[in-house]
C-alpha cells in the first residue's frame, strides 16, 4: 500500500508542473494584454489559482471538524511559501533574483499583521464564524491596500502577443485548476504516508501538507523565475501568503466552526509573523535575493521544527 501513495504522490507532483507551466505562459500573454503589472497578475490571479488546494482543505476540514488540519495547514503554507519557497528561487537562477523593496516590504508588513490576528482569534480554542469573516475582511482590505500600493511599471520580462483576453484568463484559471488538482493527489499521498508513523495532526498538516499545498506555488514560482517573470514569481509567493492568512485559513470555519489546539495555533502564527518582520528586514537591506539570503530563509524555516516539536511535546 506504500508503494501506491508513493506512486501518487510522484503523479500528482507531474501533474501540477506540467500545469505550472501553462498557467505562467497565460498569466504572462494575460498581463501584457491587459497592461496589467504582473506583480498584480501574480499576485491575485495565480494566488488564487495555486491555493486552491489549502481553499479546499479548510472547507473539508471544517466541515469534518478538524480545525487543526485547517489551521496547520493554512499557517504553515504561509511559512513554507516566504521561508521554503521563497529561498529556494536563488537556487534556480544564476546570479540571484532583484526583489526589490516595494515589492516585499508591504506585503510582509500586512501578512505579519495578518498572523498576529491570528493568534489573537484562536488563543480560546475555538474557530467561530465571526473569526472567519474577519479575516476574510482582512484579505480584502490587504488585496485592496497592495493593489493601489504595489509598483506599477513594471512590465513582463517576455513580451507575449496579446489575444484574446478572456481566453488568457480562462486558460490560465484552468491550468491552475490542474496545478491544484495534481498538488491534492500529491498531499493526499503524502498524508497516508505520514499518518502510517502516528504524527499528530497539527504537526503532520504544518510539515507535511503544507509542504503539499505549497507545491503549486514553488512550481510556478520556479517555471516564472526560469522564465525571466521575476514579479509573476514573488507575486505569487506573498499573494499566496496573504490567502493562506487570512481567505483560505478564514472560509472554512466560516462555513463550519470548529475546535483547534490553541497553544500550536497562537503560537505558530506568532513566530510566523516575527519571521515575515525578518524577512522584510531582510529584503529591504539586501534588494538582490541571492543564495546566502535563501539560506537564511531555509533557517528561518528549519527553526519552526523544533518548535512546533517542543510545544507538542
Amino acid at each position: 500500500m506504500i508503494v501506491v501513495w508513493i506512486a501518487v504522490v510522484v503523479v500528482g507532483m507531474a501533474v501540477a508542473l506540467v500545469a505550472s507551466r501553462k498557467a505562467v505562459d497565460h498569466a504572462s500573454s494575460l498581463a501584457f494584454g491587459l497592461k496589467v503589472p504582473p506583480f498584480l497578475i501574480g499576485l491575485t490571479l495565480l494566488a488564487i489559482g495555486t491555493d486552491l488546494p489549502e481553499i479546499a482543505n479548510s472547507i473539508i476540514a471544517s466541515v469534518s471538524d478538524h480545525g487543526d488540519l485547517n489551521v496547520g495547514d493554512s499557517v504553515g503554507s504561509t511559512i513554507t511559501q516566504v521561508t521554503l519557497v521563497l529561498g529556494l528561487l536563488p537556487f534556480f537562477v544564476r546570479g540571484g533574483v532583484t526583489v526589490g523593496r516595494s515589492r516585499v516590504l508591504l506585503p510582509s508588513l500586512i501578512i505579519a499583521g495578518q498572523l498576529a490576528v491570528i493568534a489573537l482569534l484562536l488563543q480560546d480554542g475555538q474557530f467561530a464564524r465571526a473569526d472567519g469573516a474577519i479575516l476574510l475582511g482582512l484579505w480584502v482590505g490587504g488585496s485592496l491596500l497592495l493593489w493601489r500600493k504595489a509598483p506599477s511599471h513594471s512590465k513582463p520580462a517576455i513580451s507575449v502577443p496579446s489575444r484574446r483576453k478572456s481566453y488568457h484568463a480562462g486558460a490560465a484559471l484552468g491550468a491552475l485548476v490542474i496545478v491544484g488538482v495534481g498538488a491534492t493527489l500529491a498531499v493526499i499521498g503524502f498524508i497516508e504516508l505520514a499518518e502510517a508513523f502516528g504524527v499528530p495532526e497539527f504537526i503532520i498538516a504544518f510539515f507535511g501538507q503544507a509542504v503539499g499545498t505549497s507545491l503549486p506555488e514553488l512550481m510556478v514560482a520556479v517555471t516564472a523565475i526560469r522564465r525571466g517573470e521575476r514579479d509573476l514569481a514573488i507575486g505569487d509567493v506573498f499573494g499566496a501568503s496573504l490567502l493562506d492568512s487570512s481567505l483560505s485559513i478564514g472560509i472554512g470555519p466560516l462555513i463550519a466552526p470548529t475546535a483547534i489546539t490553541a497553544d500550536l495555533a497562537v503560537a505558530s502564527a506568532l513566530a510566523g509573523a516575527v519571521t515575515l518582520l525578518i524577512i522584510a528586514a531582510l529584503m529591504s537591506r539586501f534588494e538582490r535575493h541571492t543564495v546566502w539570503t535563501g539560506l537564511v530563509l531555509l533557517a528561518l524555516y528549519a527553526a519552526f521544527f523544533p518548535l512546533l516539536l517542543t510545544i507538542q511535546g
